[in-house]
């Protein structure tokens, strides 16, 4: 099968060089060394075929025809993607990236798209961030050659953050604490209908505390009741956990930097439940202040965080599990791209484009969007 073939060549990358050619706005060529990929790869994950090990393979842009910055990306297949970012901005794809469809929301152009969750090829939901009503949630059941506004904040205290869904019919959505504490908004049929939920079992923020709309990933979702909540802005970087689909969350502390509205960690991707693994990105995001600490990884679904042995060398927005394998990731931010073979432990850049965010499909759809209208996908 050609979506399982192309599956199993991104795995490959595991036990050989990747080496990634120059596209049109990317700088750096770079080689991930033989010795470590083969020392690291597990025999699972070292499948047949060889499509994206040839000397080429990495992000191909695609000319999106817009100037927007997209943080707001959603994966559906290697074919279909939707993109959303500054100026009410929403563009789809579904040739590859070959061609793209403006489709915002008529009378958006003030508002900023900061994540975008499609339901499938043809529905998704998209929240535009900011404090009081600019923080707002559409929806299309039609590619959005139309869109439904279903919430429009009106509580001047929330600024809305991120959203995500456990399946086409339930979500939620993150705002920067209220009264001390997150608030979780849910919806319970796919987004045409939203509700505050209540928040006793939510732990109170600490001091600054907040979210970071950078790239739709401060809240993700994995599976039909679990989500986790990547948080910065204070003395310690956190991650918030629940298994209830929002009305109750546990806390962990990370290693990632702190101390700081700039620091904090900036996205999450988690693959599995339980004891699921998950990764930690982020660092500070301001340019003369280095980010040693840029990345984290957990063994037991967020519940306890070790630092990357070799981090990022600067700060990411955003990562993604590569799919059907247990090990490689991608973590993406202004200053480059990184390649994990061994689950979030040690990361290698391998392309120095500026990307703000990342998302895969299950075919094998790996696409990475950002500043300028900025959009790719991985390929051979």
């Amino acid at each position: 099968m050609v979506l399982a073939a192309g599956a199993a060549a991104l795995a490959t990358l595991a036990a050989g060089p990747l080496a990634v050619a120059r596209p049109t706005n990317t700088s750096t060529n770079a080689t991930i060394p033989p010795s470590y990929a083969t020392t690291h790869a597990p025999a699972r994950d070292a499948l047949s075929a060889a499509s994206l090990t040839t000397p080429h393979a990495g992000w191909r842009l695609k000319d999106s025809g817009s100037t927007a910055r997209f943080r707001g990306l959603a994966a559906v297949s290697r074919t279909t993607a939707w993109a959303a970012g500054t100026a009410g901005t929403v563009l789809r794809t579904h040739d590859g990236g070959k061609h793209w469809s403006d489709i915002s929301p008529p009378g958006a152009g003030a508002l900023e798209f900061r994540d975008i969750e499609a339901l499938d090829a043809r529905r998704a939901v998209v929240l535009a961030i900011g404090e009081g009503a600019a923080s707002r949630v559409f929806r299309t059941e039609d590619a959005g050659a139309t869109w439904t506004e279903s919430f429009r904040n009106p509580d001047p205290r929330a600024f809305y953050d991120c959203l995500t869904f456990f399946d086409r019919r339930h979500g939620i959505a993150l705002s920067d604490p209220v009264e001390g504490k997150y608030r979780i908004l849910s919806t319970g049929d796919g987004g045409r209908s939203w509700r505050v939920l209540p928040s006793d079992g939510m732990p109170p923020a600490q001091q600054g505390e907040a979210a970071f709309a950078a790239s739709g990933q401060c809240l993700v979702s994995s599976g039909s009741r679990d989500a986790w909540i990547a948080t910065g802005g204070a003395a310690t970087a956190r991650v918030l956990h629940t298994a209830d689909r929002g009305r109750t969350w546990s806390v962990a502390d990370t290693p990632l930097p702190a101390g700081d509205p700039a620091r904090g960690v900036f996205a999450l991707a988690v693959r599995g439940r339980g004891r699921g693994h998950a990764l930690a990105v982020g660092g500070d995001y301001r340019p003369d202040q280095p980010s040693p600490h840029a990345a984290a990884v957990s063994d037991d679904a967020g519940a306890t965080w070790k630092p990357a042995v070799e981090p990022p060398k600067a700060y990411r927005f955003g990562a993604a599990w590569l799919p059907h394998s247990r090990r490689l990731a991608l973590a993406v931010g202004p200053s480059g791209s990184d390649l994990t073979l061994d689950g979030g432990r040690t990361w290698h850049t391998f392309d120095s484009g500026s990307y703000d965010t990342v998302d895969c499909a299950p075919d094998l759809g790996c696409w990475a969007a950002g500043e300028r209208g900025r959009i790719a996908r991985l390929e051979p």
